[in-house]
């Protein structure tokens, strides 16, 4: 269930496992119906649209996986916890959709040069079951929406569905009323072209993730900043990483004066302070010296 808890001083809302397990088999039976009706009518569209629903169902019950996953405590294996398991979940699902994007795209293209003949009626029917019942979809998540950000996305992406499905009933009535066969690849093309680059951009993400690429923070300010703590002389050799799109470990060399290490925790409670509340760092690792590294 959807409910609040308490954390840290903090209001959580936690992710409903009954309203996600509806809304996967929503989009599992919408999948079905327009896979099944796009090939007997011939609309490429409505297969695309298909895809689209299927890849929002994968992500979906994914992403639902790899929150619970991710919930699990770190152990003497796992010392950074399963938290990557969100990261891993969306690259693959990603990728897929990614590839087969591509495929849809190359198809779309064929068919302006060898246009099949459409079943409007039927395109227009199965399309229509598609906008209802992602409609309710969208309708079962727009609470939870406005308090989590991981089913805000799931939201967006039922959202873009409707909005799909209501361009393939469009394109259905354009070609039954006036035989644009055209107009079925069009659409096939822009959910396509649309999908790719909307994957693209968590491919992106989530690769740059797991190579654990710096953290997108404002480097030149943090050291400015850290190096106006008193007693400290520099920071560097700073190493930044994320476990998932929130998690920020940071570690650094911290050059201090030659004081006793009881000054030092002082110092270091400052820092951490610091990068917590401006940065958004999660996880703090801070090394000190006195005249020690001569690559600074």
């Amino acid at each position: 269930m959807t409910g609040r808890v308490i954390e840290g001083g903090n209001i959580i809302y936690k992710l409903s496992g009954r309203k996600i397990f509806w809304v996967t088999l929503l989009n599992g039976l919408i999948t079905a119906v327009q896979l099944v009706g796009g090939v007997i009518s011939g609309s490429l569209a409505l297969i695309s649209d298909a895809v689209h629903n299927l890849s929002d169902t994968v992500a979906i019950a994914l992403s639902y996986l790899a929150f619970k996953i991710a919930q699990k405590p770190k152990d003497a294996k796992r010392t950074y916890g399963y938290r990557r398991a969100e990261i891993i979940a969306a690259f693959i699902n990603s990728a897929v959709l990614t590839g087969i994007s591509v495929v849809l795209i190359f198809e779309a293209i064929r068919r302006f040069n060898s246009p099949v003949t459409i079943n409007g009626n039927l395109m227009i029917s199965v399309a229509a079951v598609g906008l209802v019942a992602n409609l309710l979809s969208v309708y079962l998540l727009e609470k939870d929406s406005h308090h989590s950000i991981n089913i805000k996305s799931s939201y967006l992406h039922l959202l873009g569905d409707a909005l799909t499905s209501a361009g393939v009933v469009l394109g259905g009535i354009a070609i039954k009323l006036w035989g644009i066969i055209w107009v079925d690849p069009l659409i096939t093309l822009l959910i396509s072209v649309y999908i790719l680059i909307e994957a693209w951009k968590v491919v992106r993400r989530t690769v740059s993730i797991l190579l654990q690429t710096a953290a997108p923070l404002d480097y030149d300010l943090l050291k400015l900043e850290v190096e106006k703590i008193s007693r400290v002389r520099n920071i560097h050799h700073v190493h930044t990483w994320m476990t998932d799109e929130k998690t920020i470990y940071f570690e650094a060399h911290i050059d201090l004066e030659d004081i006793m290490l009881s000054e030092v925790e002082a110092i270091y409670q400052e820092i951490e302070d610091l990068l917590i509340s401006k940065f958004g760092v999660s996880h703090i690792t801070l090394q000190p010296e006195v005249d020690r590294c001569t690559d600074k």
